[in-house]
C-alpha cells in the first residue's frame, strides 16, 4: 500500500518546501532508545512491537519523503540551468544525479509496510525483528549513500546558480551491520544481543534524520531565494 502523507504538489519549488514541512510525520524519532529497551524488557516484549511498526514506518516514509525532496531540488535546478543558459555546463551532474534518483526510487519500492511487519513480529518475533534490523540497515546504507551523492552534486549545481547549499560530510556513511555476527551473537546471549542491535536501529536512524534535517533547511533557504515569487 503506498501512503503519501503530505499534499500532492506539482511545482518543484512547492514539492521541496511540503517534502521539509511534513517531517514532524514521516520521520519519526525516537526520544530515549534505551529507555525505549528497558520498557521493551519490562512489557515483556509488547512495548518491542511498537518499536518494530514506527521503526519500519520511519523507514519507509523517511526514504520516500527524502526522495521526494531532492527529485524536486533536482528538477528545479534544471529548470533554472535551462532558464540561465547553464544546462550544458551542468549536464554532467544532473546525469549523475539521475543514477542516484533511481536508486532511491527503488527504495521506495521495497516490502515496508510497517502493519505486514508488526503481523511477522507477533507470529515469529525474534526471526521477524532480526530480519527487519537488516533491511532497516541496508535500506539506511544505500539511502545516505546515493542522496548523500545526490547532496554534493546539488552543491556545485545551486552554487552555481547563485545559492550555494553544505557540502555532505562523506565520513556520515557508517557501513552496514555484520549481520552474520549479530545474529550469532543474538543465538548464543538467548536473544539479548539483540536488544542492543534495537537500540543500535533506533540511535543510527535519529542520527541519520539529524544530518537530513540540517541540509533540508538549508536546501529550502537557498529555494526561497531562487524563487521568492513562490515562497
Amino acid at each position: 500500500m503506498t501512503v503519501n502523507p503530505w499534499p500532492v504538489v506539482t511545482a518543484p519549488a512547492d514539492r521541496i518546501r511540503a517534502a521539509n514541512a511534513v517531517r514532524p510525520r514521516s520521520d519519526y524519532v525516537f526520544v530515549n532508545p534505551g529507555w525505549n529497551v528497558v520498557l521493551t524488557l519490562l512489557t515483556c516484549g509488547i512495548f518491542g512491537l511498537f518499536l518494530l511498526y514506527q521503526l519500519m514506518r520511519r523507514d519507509r516514509d523517511h526514504i520516500r519523503r527524502r526522495y521526494d525532496l531532492l527529485d524536486a531540488a533536482n528538477t528545479l535546478a534544471w529548470q533554472l540551468a535551462n532558464e540561465r543558459g547553464l544546462a550544458e555546463e551542468l549536464r554532467p551532474a544532473f546525469e549523475r544525479n539521475a543514477v542516484s534518483l533511481a536508486t532511491l526510487h527503488r527504495l521506495t519500492t521495497e516490502f515496508r509496510d510497517p502493519v505486514i511487519w508488526l503481523v511477522l513480529g507477533l507470529v515469529g518475533r525474534t526471526i521477524a525483528e532480526a530480519f527487519a534490523f537488516v533491511l532497516i540497515d541496508q535500506d539506511l546504507d544505500d539511502h545516505d549513500r546515493a542522496e548523500g551523492a545526490i547532496e554534493a552534486e546539488l552543491a556545485v549545481v545551486y552554487g552555481r546558480l547563485g545559492a550555494p547549499l553544505p557540502v555532505p560530510d562523506p565520513t556520515r556513511i557508517k557501513g552496514r551491520h555484520n549481520y552474520v555476527g549479530r545474529v550469532v551473537a543474538t543465538v548464543l546471549t538467548c536473544g539479548i544481543y539483540q536488544l542492543w542491535w534495537l537500540y543500535d536501529v533506533q540511535a543510527e536512524g535519529n542520527r541519520h534524520l539529524g544530518v537530513n534535517w540540517a541540509w533540508d533547511d538549508a536546501l529550502v533557504r537557498a529555494v526561497d531565494e531562487l524563487t521568492p515569487a513562490a515562497s
